[in-house]
């Protein structure tokens, strides 16, 4: 991909010309100089300034879209210029998927001697990073994202459950938001599907995570579900993270309960939807 593009890639990872040009190698001015020679090209405004903020405009979201494609397709066809013998695949998952849905797909994945997989278990927001950047090749997420910046597929859908102690007085109940609330959350950090699935919810009912007693943030399942089973506080997780823990009950609270989608996320334009779909069957 040509010197230009890649510099207009690399500035709207940074939103800053100097750490642009410091990760380029290049001088700020030649960073800008690039800018420039791309908005001469297509006649168009790429960047402005809110204040001393840099922001995309909706143009600039445009050719970032094509410029991701281009170099995520261009890479795929040096790859196969060079006859590479092996099939590496390149997978991302959110925690939930990657650690309690994925491990029969990625067996039968390599049955086959000529398949070679990296697989990378991250939150939502890292996973769509490397997504932009190319370093995936498709992502697999239980929580939000921009459904306009990207193409995806449904890939299954799971029921998001409360759970608790299995001696607690939600178990196996449908609790009211009211009672839920007098509980301490111990939640999963800032940036993952699961977190995100909850606050959006809590949103669209006119909450926030301040509605509850109290918030304990632990980016480990193993240890969430420990503290719940010995009575620390409840959570909010998918079916499949805890359905062989006996000693967790499950309960539901409308609308923060109820089956959410996963997706197989991709960049547009590229044939990675084919790719995930053959390794996904």
């Amino acid at each position: 991909m040509e010197q230009k593009l890649e510099t207009f890639l690399t500035l709207c990872h940074t939103m800053h010309y100097g750490r642009a040009a410091e990760l380029l190698n290049l001088s700020q001015p030649a960073v800008s100089k690039h800018i420039r020679a791309l908005e001469s090209q297509y006649g168009v405004t790429l960047f402005r300034y809110s204040g001393r903020h840099l922001h995309k405009t909706r143009q600039g979201e445009i050719l970032e879209q094509y410029a991701e494609s281009l170099r995520y397709n261009e890479e795929g066809l040096l790859d196969r210029l060079h006859e590479k013998p092996k099939t590496l695949l390149r997978v991302g998952a959110t925690k939930s998927i990657g650690q309690y849905v994925l491990l029969p797909y990625i067996r039968r994945f390599l049955e086959k001697p000529e398949n070679q997989l990296e697989v990378l278990v991250d939150n939502t927001a890292r996973l769509l990073e490397l997504l932009d950047q190319g370093k995936l090749d498709f992502v697999i997420l239980e929580g939000v994202f921009d459904k306009r910046h990207y193409d995806c597929r449904l890939f299954r859908k799971e029921p998001y459950i409360g759970i608790c102690p299995a001696n607690h007085p939600f178990a196996g109940k449908q609790v009211p938001l009211e009672e839920v609330f007098r509980e301490r959350v111990i939640l999963r950090e800032c940036g993952s599907g699961t977190r995100g699935i909850l606050e959006r919810e809590l949103a669209d009912a006119g909450y926030n995570l301040q509605a509850f007693a109290d918030q304990t943030c632990i980016s480990s399942f193993d240890i969430i579900k420990a503290l719940v089973s010995e009575g620390y506080g409840i959570s909010f997780l998918y079916e499949a993270v805890v359905k062989d823990d006996s000693g967790l009950s499950h309960f539901t609270c409308p609308p923060l309960t109820g089956a959410h989608e996963f997706n197989v996320v991709f960049l547009k334009n590229t044939n990675a939807g084919e790719t995930a779909k053959e390794f996904l069957q």
